[in-house]
């Protein structure tokens, strides 16, 4: 019985408190522990190749190549792996995104009784961005994916593009971002194409330099919504980061109905980060535990 509960409750939509009429809700799961540790705002406040999947005009700050896997090990059966590696190509910043996420063993049944069989649902997508400056302190991003859904027999593809605004410069470590996100449509799903999940964000990131201990300060906030549902999410978070060494994060977002807080850190050694989020969900759904490598070639 969890199964088809939780099946219905996750393809309709992830956690919203209205169900709307969007689905491809693993769209919706974050790329990258520090983002979900932080909240899962994502569109400021993201200095690394992980704005793929929130603001990609943010890429304009990358300098390195940097490669980034992140296993996703949601509530019950639910898993999302994400890989990002990073570029640059005639002077412009790229990063190439995939995320591929399951729900395994579903059941199936027609009548009362045994289980028959069960299948898994199986997406993914494949994404290219590029982030650079368009005006002094103004930074433009767009990323491309390609959308595949699998359930059951039935399977369709699609096509969605993100949009992004990034800008700094009116005070010292202030910066602002936008960003509109899954603009496209998908093929028919049998009879009908699902409706992708368009996501609205904007916020702003206060960085302030604590240089009597070598540490950093970060503070995020912003808004989001999804426009198929008439819920609004109110997004904080905030990061402690030690020596360039180790980080520990917080974050809080309204408008759900199972999560709310998260937490997580962060290691530092080298060219090599490893990071870490939690984040607990009500109703017996258990937690979420999100953790990411990230090596940054110099």
């Amino acid at each position: 019985m969890k199964k088809y509960i939780f099946l219905l409750f996750f393809v309709s939509t992830l956690f919203a408190q209205s169900a709307g009429s969007s689905g491809l809700s693993f769209l919706k799961i974050g790329f990258g522990a520090r983002n979900i540790a932080l909240s899962d705002l994502g569109v400021v406040g993201t200095n690394d190749i992980t704005a793929l999947n929130y603001n990609p005009a943010s890429l304009y700050k990358a300098q390195n190549f940097q490669l980034l896997f992140t296993h996703n090990e949601w509530f019950q059966d639910v898993r999302s792996e994400n890989f990002g590696f990073g570029f640059k190509m005639f002077g412009i910043p790229f990063a190439l995104g995939v995320n591929t996420t399951s729900v395994s063993d579903i059941e199936v049944r027609t009548k009362p009784g045994d289980v028959q069989s069960t299948f898994n649902a199986n997406y993914f997508y494949g994404s290219l961005s590029t982030g650079f400056r368009v005006y002094e302190n103004l930074a433009f991003g767009a990323t491309v994916k390609h959308i595949y859904e699998g359930i059951f027999s039935d399977e369709a593809t699609g096509w969605a593009l993100d949009l992004g605004l990034h800008y700094e410069g009116i005070v010292e470590g202030l910066e602002l971002g936008a960003s509109i996100k899954n603009l496209g449509s998908m093929k028919e799903l049998r009879v009908e194409s699902t409706k992708l999940p368009t996501d609205i964000r904007f916020g702003a990131a206060y960085r302030y330099q604590i240089k009597s201990i070598e540490s950093e300060l970060l503070l995020i906030g912003g808004f989001q919504k999804y426009s198929q549902t008439n819920d609004n999410h109110v997004h904080i978070g905030a990061e402690f980061f030690y020596d360039n060494l180790i980080a520990v994060r917080g974050g809080y977002v309204s408008g759900y109905i199972s999560k709310n807080i998260s937490a997580g850190l962060g290691i530092f050694w080298n060219q090599i980060n490893f990071d870490y989020a939690f984040v607990p969900f009500d109703y017996n759904l258990g937690s979420s535990h999100i953790i990411s490598l990230k090596y940054t070639f110099l």
